[in-house]
């Protein structure tokens, strides 16, 4: 079992930046494929950015050139920054972990981005 907790999240204009974090618990922290999904209120959740163990990174196409992915395997965290926020950005972001076939995820963070 693995439990993430995300933090991070918050109200800010758009252009401007946020940087949300996702800790993980388990001592394999390293081997996990980490990632973030997001969900707008009437949408579908959706994919935002991954990084493997070997620090291989993807985006989706939105969000590409704007928000990074990052780990810290010291610290049992996944970060992702975000820069040049749009009011479209605006959801509840997701911490993902998915290790031995198992997929688990995190309560979610508000992120709202005004116009």
């Amino acid at each position: 079992q693995v439990q993430l907790v995300e933090s991070g999240g918050g109200l800010v204009q758009a252009g401007g930046s946020l940087r949300v974090s996702c800790v993980a618990s388990g001592r394999t922290f390293s081997s996990y494929v980490m990632g973030w999904f997001r969900q707008a209120p009437g949408k579908e959740r959706e994919f935002v950015a991954a990084i493997r163990w070997s620090g291989d990174t993807y985006y989706a196409n939105s969000v590409k050139g704007r928000f990074t992915i990052s780990r810290d395997n010291a610290k049992n965290t996944v970060y992702l920054q975000m820069n040049s926020l749009k009011p479209e950005d605006t959801a509840v972001y997701y911490c993902y972990a998915a290790t031995r076939g198992y997929g688990y995820w995190g309560q979610g963070t508000q992120v709202t981005v005004s116009s």
